[in-house]
This record gives C-alpha cells, structure tokens and sequence, in this order.
C-alpha cells in the first residue's frame, strides 16, 4: 500500500490560489490513478479531480472546472492541484487518494464513496478560503 502526504493547504482570500501537494512513498503502479476529494462538516465527500498516472488523463467536477488543474510529476511520485479562483465553498479538508483505474469503469469508480474506500489515502489538509 502507497502512504500518501498531503500539504500546501491554507487561509486564502476568495479569488486567491493555493497549489496542493500529495507525495507518495512506494511506487505508483501505471494502472493506478490518483485524485483529490474534499469534506465539508456534515456533508458527504466530493470527488474534485483525478488524474491518470500512466497516461495523463484527467477528471473535473463541474464545481471547480476551470478552476482547479491537476498535474502530476512522475519523478518526485507527487500529484498536484492547482486551485485558482478559490470561493468561500471551496472552503473543506481535502484528500488525496490513489487506486486502480479501470478503463471498463473509468472515473465512476471515484464518485459516490470515501477516499479511505479506495486503495491509497491520505490524512488531509485544510483550505479555509475567506474574507
């Protein structure tokens, strides 16, 4: 199992940024991808971005399309996301969590569960965006 580190996580003013990290310790099989979901109290988790890591492949909620980028570099195991144009509803604990992505099921497997249902996860950071 990959242990996954979150960090870049802040207070920002609404239409600020912030760049979240996730580093994974382990090798980071092709077939996996990996993504990030967030929580807000008493709400259920949201599935934001995801990001193949052999191919590239990408995967936006419509809530943060256009606004948030994922990226991924290879090399230093780690997963971005860029996060711009940030609104107070943004505001949420996010995670960062990896598991097989299947072609037959593509990014619905992502959607509708808990980031500590999947393979990988990590213990989450805080964005707090705010006036």
């Amino acid at each position: 199992q990959v242990q996954l580190v979150e960090s870049g996580g802040g207070m920002v003013q609404p239409g600020g940024s912030l760049r979240l990290s996730c580093v994974a310790s382990g090798s980071i099989f092709s077939g996996n991808a990996m993504g990030w979901y967030r929580q807000t109290p008493g709400k259920e988790y949201d599935f934001v971005s995801g990001i193949t890591w052999s191919e590239g492949g990408t995967y936006y909620s419509d809530s943060v399309k256009g606004r948030f980028t994922i990226s991924r570099d290879s090399a230093k195991n780690t997963v971005y996301l860029q996060m711009n144009s940030l609104k107070p509803e943004d505001t949420a604990v996010y995670y960062c969590a990896a598991d097989k992505y299947l072609r037959t099921t593509g990014w619905g497997a992502f959607l509708g569960i808990r980031p500590t249902d999947l393979n990988s996860w990590g213990q989450g950071t805080q964005v707090t965006v705010s006036s």
